[in-house]
């Protein structure tokens, strides 16, 4: 252990002699938006989610580069389908788990792809694709990890990076006039309505394959094609193709041995990568302690494991090493461990304090970014794993240095020169290199407990020294709210003296004011006074001269109004003579009128006593005619009946014969 301690401290050392510049070195980051180094699982953000599947999301810069590196976590439910989409940007992804298909067109032709776990494929910007799951309900779901290359490379850096990485094609369709879609497609207008008017899905949803005819539907869809894709239905069908992704798991690890083994991919190992600047790698950091180690390689739920027929794992690491050229943007797939990592500072010796060494504990889903020159260092626990897969920037140029092992940059060097640079001694130098005889892998037992256990110490030390820190700063909070009361108290009292000073100057002011507006009112009233008499005066005189004019004016009306009235009475004793000569007129008409209406009645009252007579006589001797006929028919009936009852009985005495 002590042994194991003083390489640590060693090793602390050499990293001060590769320090290249002062950059910031964070551990958090907020949901979704890593502004450290480590983004947890729990801080991605949700971008879909339904009841078939969801995409999860993370932003994480390394603070050198322009903008950030945007990861999505695709998981598909068996049975699912990601709607096409179009690429904002160039996608390379890893399949973690699962199965299924990925489609899309390039170069007139249907590109299908058929995943597995540890396939690795990049689709350039601009491309439309849409995945789906595998129908098997017994399989495990898809899961797909990709990162979108929103920030490029030192050679080619993206400058700006306008909206999300991909655009439903749905979205795009719907979002033109009815009239472009209908000249453009061909389409009937009831199509197109249809089209704008569907509720939006989901971005995942429940999908099956079924192997019905589609050809009513093939008019609009080759409209489809050739708006958005340039080309016609027929020369993309005929051109189907199925593409094969590069699978990690099948390729040979770059370095092996008993501390576990590493792959790194790029552009030159196949198609899969083919024009793209980012390269992929994967470690798995697992070590076996038996004399009877059996190592099998082989694939359980997308993770790249050894089988361990010995129960008993040790700890392990790769080498401390820094990337020249890429930045390194990692998962972890499987299992947990430890990350160390040493932010650059001024190699010159100023501005040392400001050197710092972070720690991080990492486990499954978490994210972890590793900037160029930053040397790091990545270690398993005990009886565990650590796997994860990753993404580098700049893969094809990038050449790891590593500071221990067998391939160690010191080893290259001058000894003399190296130990002058510790400032220690050759020989101590010698034994700090002689020991380590593997290359990358190394073994390292119990460090990543150690190196926890040192996490958590400084956790809690963290923690105390804020709880110091909170307590010492409500005490200096007390002290300061103290002095400022004792010099509120100070200039509240001096403000009080100076406002009762202020206020005996106002209260003589305005004494003397009071005095001088006394007098000035004193004259104002007597002058006033006097002017008042004398305006009294002049209104009264003026009051009597109106009231004589009134007086003489009421009286020219009152006799005005005398001689109107006198001639209206007149005028209303002639109208009213006039009225009665008209109305004895009209009694008198009237009364004729009367009279010779009684006469008129008198003699309709005759006419009609004698048509009523005749009515009445002519009515009686038909009532007379009737009765005599009914008093007939009666005594014929009587006979009638007679003359049966006689025939009736002559018939009973024949049969009583």
């Amino acid at each position: 252990m002590q042994e194991r301690k003083r390489k640590f401290s060693m090793w602390s050392l050499v990293f001060v002699t590769f320090i290249l510049g002062t950059l910031p070195c964070l551990a958090t980051g907020s949901a979704g938006q890593s502004q450290g180094l480590v983004a947890t699982k729990e801080s991605r953000r949700s971008v879909v989610y339904t009841e078939a599947g969801e995409i999860t999301a993370l932003d994480v810069s390394n603070g050198q580069d322009f903008g950030s590196y945007h990861l999505e976590f695709f998981t598909l439910d068996t049975r699912s389908l990601l709607l096409p989409v179009l690429l904002h940007a160039d996608m390379v992804f890893y399949v973690h788990t699962g199965r299924g298909t990925i489609s899309w067109i390039d170069k007139n032709k249907v590109e299908v792809l058929q995943v597995e776990p540890g396939d690795i494929y990049r689709l350039e910007e601009g491309t439309v694709f849409y995945i789906q799951s595998s129908g098997d309900p017994n399989r495990e779901k898809l899961r797909i990890h990709a990162i979108f290359n929103t920030c490029g490379d030192d050679e080619n850096p993206i400058e700006s990076f306008i909206g999300g990485a991909y655009s439903n094609i749905a979205d795009l369709v719907r979002g033109f006039d009815m009239e472009v879609l209908q000249m453009s497609f061909g389409a009937s207008v009831e199509v197109i309505e249809k089209i704008k008017r569907a509720e939006k899905p989901p971005l995942i949803i429940p999908f099956e394959v079924k192997n019905e005819s589609e050809s009513h539907n093939r008019d609009w869809k080759e409209g489809i094609f050739e708006a958005v894709l340039g080309m016609r239905t027929d020369d993309v069908l005929n051109g189907k193709n199925d593409k094969k992704a590069f699978n990690i798991f099948k390729r040979k690890p770059d370095v092996e041995n008993s501390h576990g083994r590493s792959i790194t991919l790029t552009q030159k190992d196949g198609k899969s990568l083919k024009g793209s600047s980012m390269g992929v790698f994967m470690v798995n950091l697992t070590k076996l302690d038996s004399e009877k180690r059996k190592l099998k390689f082989f694939l359980h739920a997308s993770i790249f494991l050894y089988y361990i027929s010995s129960p008993l794992m040790q700890g392990s690491m790769i080498g401390p090493h820094w990337n020249p050229k890429a930045t390194e943007i990692a998962i972890v797939i499987e299992g947990h461990g430890i990350v160390q990592v040493v932010c650059p500072s001024n190699p010159s010796g100023f501005g040392i304090e400001k050197f710092k060494t972070k720690r991080f504990y990492v486990k499954e889903g978490d994210v972890f970014i590793i900037p160029k020159f930053y040397p790091m260092t990545q270690m398993s626990f005990n009886k565990s794993y650590f796997v994860f897969v990753g993404f580098s920037n700049n893969g094809k140029k990038n050449h790891p240095q590593f500071l221990a092992g067998k391939w160690s940059v010191i080893q290259a060097m001058d000894r003399e020169v190296m130990a002058a640079s510790f400032n220690v001694t050759s020989e101590t130098f010698e034994h700090l290199l002689a020991k380590q005889k593997d290359k990358v892998l190394l073994g390292c037992e119990g460090c990543a407990e150690e190196v926890k256990k040192k996490l958590e110490e400084e956790d809690e030390e963290r923690r105390r020294r804020e709880e110091e820190e909170e307590a010492k700063r409500r005490e200096e909070e007390e002290e300061a709210r103290r002095h400022e009361q004792e010099v509120r108290k100070r200039e509240e009292e001096k403000k009080r003296e100076e406002d009762a000073r202020r206020k005996e100057e106002k209260e003589e002011k305005k004494r003397e004011e009071e005095r001088k507006a006394k007098e000035a009112e004193e004259r104002s009233v007597e002058e006033g006074e006097a002017q008042r008499r004398k305006e009294e005066e002049e209104t009264r005189r003026r009051e009597e001269e109106e009231e004589a004019q009134m007086r003489a004016k009421e009286e020219e009306a009152q006799r005005k109004w005398k001689e109107d009235e006198q001639r209206a009475r007149e005028i209303r004793e002639q109208e009213e003579e006039v009225r009665i000569r008209k109305r004895e007129e009209e009694v008198q008409r009237e009364r004729e009128r009367m009279k010779e209406e009684e006469e008129v009645c008198k003699g309709e009252k005759r006419k009609r006593k004698h048509k009523g007579d005749v009515i009445r006589k002519s009515n009686e001797e038909k009532d007379e005619a009737h009765i005599k006929e009914e008093e007939q028919e009666e005594e014929d009936e009587d006979r009638k009946r007679k003359d049966e009852g006689e025939i009736g009985r002559g018939e009973e005495r024949e049969k009583i014969k």
